[in-house]
């Protein structure tokens, strides 16, 4: 059998409470990582705004609390100046406020308007022409320019949208997925680990009010996180270690208002723009800020702050004691299953929306899908985990789950599912070489590190008001009851919620046929993919694949069956074990291992003949220069070769192996499986 790959077992979750838990896995063989929706676009021209000198001396003395607001919140993320940063920017006038507050910051209020054409140290504007429209390449010259101006060196990035314009309906997300993608990509090539983004409070309340309207519990009434990791669908390679960067993505501004982001740019003499289709009806979130809009009194908006913030530190809480779960009662294996100890776990002593979110984080790393598990599903798994001992096995979230083999129920192990809903295409990708160091982001383990000591003041004892509920209707009644909403304030949640149920039925009764032809594609078979020495691929959402040939002398690889063999030179056994085995066009496929591959191993072990490994070939003895014939030279290597795969297989449990990556021809046969 073929040796010589790598593969890395990685993780894209954006949560960072499996982060320590993440596996790496060395493969001995030939071997080799998400979309979204919405309605009509309508083009339109955006709207270039200046504010006027006496609005910025009207809001001067506000900057001060401001700046410190910011600083305080910089803080808490673990970020100091020194630290290399980038920042998305629309030119809209919350990300032009996030210019002017982090140039400040950087600074410490000095050389913030790039006198002399002097650049801030280790901060990049990083602005996004979606290339949808025809002025938008004028536009984001325009915001260049104007960050430029404030000392913010900034980097254009062209969409190229190769499979055409995002169709009707799936604009807006499809537009952000890119988006965040090339924020990636820059912060990756300019050694860039932290990336901040403007949201803010009324951005906060819209997705409540959507998420109460689909649904949603207290975690996803949470709205947004304050800091997050991103992960790459790239690996770098430094100093020859495989790794998946993460991106520290922070929200410095989610206690800011809508109306201080124009102070602040006001107050900063700073210009933005408007974009008109952000006020189109057309778009669930335009709705909503619109109907919020007409509800702008001061108790109505902190009443809707106090319960956002609330439920913020009640997913901070549930988050805590899940990481303490996952620390306590999780192994998360080389080869990328997870094994819970149900004994140490006691599922049956845990409230259902701590053991609900404990399983969706470790099905969510496992199968590395970040969609929500809630609904039937996640009833359906809270019942297969309190049953004990575990006696049966279950598909759901892409993953499955089963008794750990010889632990009489006591554990379960968790693996990804090969019939779950596979991603839209297979990345390819050569490994960046360390002569391409500059690609290597920075840690950002000692950020997130930094950050816990103002993060501790987040974590709430269970005597506190905590909104533990799993139910939308549930969490607006507890809040109500805590004191939090007043009568009025919860009667307009109410009706905000209804109007947006009724037009969501609406909007799904016009979609419904476009989503089914949008569908997620599940088989029961992971296609195969062409891979050659060099290259890097990401297999089932879940490994780093890398090929690498590595010419191991026969008597090294299998030091006492092959030593008897004698008389044969070490060139000759390399050259001809990868030359039959591999093909001399040097190109294998990628898939999972299916069931016939074990029959394979089986039958080759035995010293059966394999049909396609020859069986006579002649050499040139390097010592005597005679002719030398070696019969069954590649039998008894690929004997010997699948002797070694079935005692490495054999420590993989069998639900395990349907998902690891294997090495095969063009004709199907087995060449390579992980070894760790």
């Amino acid at each position: 059998m073929a040796r010589g790959s790598i593969v890395s077992a990685q993780s894209r979750t954006t949560s960072t409470l499996l982060s320590t838990l993440v596996a790496r896995l060395s493969l001995s063989s030939v071997k080799c990582r998400i979309p979204f929706t919405r309605s009509q676009y309508l083009p339109s021209i955006r709207l270039f705004c200046k504010c006027s000198h006496a609005h910025a001396v009207e809001y001067l003395t506000d900057m001060t609390k401001y700046r410190e607001a910011f600083s305080r919140r910089m803080a808490m993320a673990g970020l100091k100046p020194h630290h290399r940063i980038a920042l998305g920017v629309s030119g809209g006038p919350d990300s032009m406020a996030l210019c002017v507050l982090t140039a400040g910051w950087k600074t410490g209020g000095f050389n913030q308007n790039g006198e002399a054409g002097e650049f801030i140290d280790g901060l990049l504007a990083i602005t996004v022409d979606h290339g949808l429209r025809e002025e938008s390449k004028e536009e984001a010259n325009i915001v260049s320019h104007r960050v430029s101006d404030m000392g913010i060196r900034c980097e254009i990035v062209r969409c190229d949208w190769l499979d055409g314009r995002p169709k009707q309906g799936h604009l807006q997300e499809a537009a952000r997925d890119m988006r965040y993608r090339l924020f990636q990509k820059v912060c990756i090539q300019h050694q860039i680990g932290v990336l901040l983004i403007a949201h803010h409070a009324d951005d906060q309340a819209e997705l409540f009010i959507l998420r109460l309207s689909r649904n949603s519990g207290v975690l996803g009434l949470a709205g947004m996180a304050f800091s997050s990791q991103i992960f790459s669908s790239y690996a770098y390679s430094c100093h020859e270690d495989l790794k998946n960067h993460s991106i520290l993505l922070v929200r410095p501004l989610l206690d800011f208002s809508k109306d201080d982001m124009y102070k602040i740019c006001q107050g900063g003499n700073r210009d933005w723009v408007e974009d008109p289709t952000n006020r189109s009806p057309l778009f669930v979130r335009n709705r909503i800020r619109m109907s919020l809009g007409d509800l702008s009194s001061c108790s109505f908006k902190s009443e809707l702050q106090a319960v956002i913030s609330a439920c913020r530190r009640t997913r901070s809480y549930v988050e805590h004691v899940c990481s303490n779960l996952i620390n306590e009662a999780v192994t998360v294996m080389d080869q990328g299953y997870a094994v819970i100890d149900l004994e140490i776990l006691n599922p049956s002593k845990i409230e259902d929306i701590f053991l609900s979110k404990f399983l969706a984080l470790v099905l969510q790393f496992i199968c590395q899908r970040q969609r929500p598990v809630r609904g039937s599903t996640s009833k359906l798994l809270l019942h297969y985990i309190r049953t004990f001992p575990c006696k049966t096995s279950l598909t759901a979230a892409g993953c499955y789950l089963c008794p750990t083999p010889g632990s009489r129920g006591t554990k379960a192990l968790v693996c990804s599912s090969i019939d779950g809903p596979l991603p839209s295409k297979l990345e390819l990708f050569q490994i960046h070489s360390d002569g391409e160091q500059r690609h290597c982001v920075p840690d950002v383990e000692q950020i997130l590190e930094d950050a816990k000591s103002y993060s501790n003041h987040l974590i709430q004892d269970a005597s506190d008001k905590l909104l533990l509920s799993m139910i939308s209707d549930s969490v607006l009644t507890e809040a109500k009851r805590f004191n939090m909403l007043s009568e009025s304030t919860y009667k307009n949640i109410l009706l905000l919620q209804r109007e947006e149920i009724k037009r969501f039925k609406l909007d799904s009764e016009v979609t419904s046929d476009s989503q089914l032809m949008h569908a997620v594609e599940c088989v029961g078979t992971y296609p195969s993919i062409p891979l050659q020495p060099g290259q890097v691929c990401y297999f089932m959402n879940r490994f780093f694949v890398t090929w690498k040939l590595i010419k191991e002398n026969g008597s090294r690889a299998f030091p006492r069956e092959v030593h008897n063999d004698g008389g044969l030179g070490e060139d000759s056994w390399n050259e001809y074990c990868s030359s039959c085995l591999v093909g001399d066009e040097m190109v294998a496929e990628l898939r999972h291992m299916i069931e016939s591959d074990w029959l394979y191993l089986a039958k080759l072990s035995k010293g059966l003949s394999s049909g396609n490994l020859p069986l006579e070939r002649e050499f040139i003895d390097e010592k005597t220069g005679q002719k030398v014939e070696k019969t069954n030279l590649c039998a008894d290597y690929g004997r010997l070769s699948a002797k070694r795969a079935i005692l490495s297989l054999k420590s993989i449990p069998v639900a395990a192996r349907r998902s690891l990556p294997v090495l095969v021809s063009s004709h199907g046969q087995l060449l390579s499986i992980p070894v760790s």
